[in-house]
């Protein structure tokens, strides 16, 4: 029996190929509209997916990395991704929601008191996908402090990266204290004595780095999940550290079975190395995807659409254009290189999605390999991730707390 397959779906725009919203059954009029998500997410729960994934930025969409370009005629501007997730959430009751928040221009006591919320809202379904931001426009939005160039390959570019990803390690370690600041038990809701928290229970988590000084605790309680699922995008080396570190979930974009197996190989042999405590790391490969039933259709409306576009687009993961069967097909043969699961980003929306929904999954299914059912659990539990317990906690004496 093979091992059953996880499936989540990256939800940007009117879908990933720029042109994707001037499809007949694009909804552009609707983009920034709460009806929108609220359809697809309940479409993407009706597959039974595991999970789906919110883009957001700071910056206008652009085709260039280092800030925004001037084109009219692709789709520019978006909602906030944790609170669109907020808003879905209680319209939908299974799948898991995790929207992106930057860390670069963000604080993470913010971040930390927002996805916390999204896991009370959602009942234990929250993820957060940190994001580090190397555009100067961003950074020109808070006028807070300058990025140096990023993107021309130079060691000194290499070593900007680094210390962006330096601040984005740290930003997650005070997130994940913060989660922790309150204890399970620390809400008494006692009417009779009126108690309604034990302060012994909340702690202050006096993280001090050279990014962030923060006190705590949180203003929030611990979430239903004690940690919500952490989930990063890496490509190369210096992410795959970022996400061996602090992550529970590592989106990577191989481009064959073979390179999937290498980066596997890689990003555990990292947790290993740098949070061999942490827990297990799940995988999943990227992949965009057109999809159509009659072979051949997916190949011509993606040329289409570039056509539309005005250049073949490409994308930093694999694109896959074919019918449901072949996509089911190389999901099965890349799973073998030991990849936990998928994130399949539709190339248009809600065409793409759709035919994940209601042709890929029932093909998984007849092949014994993707669920019938939701089991009823949280975000971390259908990733087989146990909930831990809180740092604080877990430090307790019987002297008191020595954290």
């Amino acid at each position: 029996m093979p091992a059953p397959l996880h499936l989540a779906v990256a939800l940007d725009g009117a879908g990933w190929h720029p042109a994707a919203w001037r499809e007949p059954a694009a909804r552009p009029a609707d983009l920034f509209t709460a009806g929108y998500w609220t359809d697809l997410v309940q479409e993407a729960e009706r597959g039974l997916l595991d999970l789906v994934t919110l883009e957001d930025s700071l910056g206008l969409q652009s085709t260039r990395r280092d800030g925004p370009d001037r084109r009219t005629d692709q789709v520019r501007g978006r909602l906030d991704a944790v609170l669109v997730a907020s808003r879905v959430a209680p319209t939908t009751s299974a799948i898991g929601l995790v929207p992106t928040a930057q860390v670069t221009h963000t604080e993470p006591f913010h971040v930390s008191k927002a996805i916390a919320t999204l896991d009370f809202v959602s009942r234990g379904r929250a993820g957060w996908r940190p994001q580090v931001s190397a555009a100067p426009a961003d950074a020109a939005h808070f006028g807070r402090r300058t990025v140096p160039p990023v993107f021309d390959g130079s060691p000194a570019a290499a070593a900007a990266v680094d210390e962006l990803f330096a601040e984005a390690d740290d930003h997650v370690e005070v997130v994940r204290r913060l989660w922790d600041s309150w204890e399970d038990d620390a809400e008494i809701r006692d009417v009779a004595t009126g108690r309604f928290v034990d302060r012994d229970k909340l702690h202050h988590i006096d993280f001090s780095g050279r990014f962030f000084s923060v006190r705590g605790p949180s203003i929030v309680p611990r979430p239903p999940q004690g940690q919500p699922v952490v989930a990063a995008l890496a490509h190369t080396d210096r992410p795959y550290r970022f996400a061996a570190r602090g992550a529970d979930l590592v989106f990577v974009t191989p481009d064959s079975r073979d390179a999937a197996r290498d980066i596997v190989d890689t990003v555990q042999g990292l947790r290993a190395t740098l949070a061999a405590d942490a827990g297990p790391l799940r995988v999943f490969a990227d992949l965009v995807v057109f999809l159509d039933d009659e072979p051949g259709a997916a190949r011509d409306r993606r040329e289409r659409l570039d056509d539309l576009d005005g250049a073949p687009w490409t994308s930093d993961a694999t694109i896959v254009t074919g019918t449901p069967a072949e996509l089911a097909d190389q999901l099965q043969d890349w799973a073998a290189a030991g990849l936990d699961g998928f994130r399949l980003r539709p190339a248009t929306l809600p065409h793409d999605l759709q035919a994940i929904t209601r042709a890929v999954v029932p093909l998984l299914q007849q092949r014994g390999v993707f669920r019938r059912a939701y089991d009823g659990r949280t975000l971390r539990g259908r990733l087989g991730l146990d909930r831990p317990v809180s740092r604080y906690a877990a430090t307790r004496t019987p002297e008191g707390v020595s954290a």
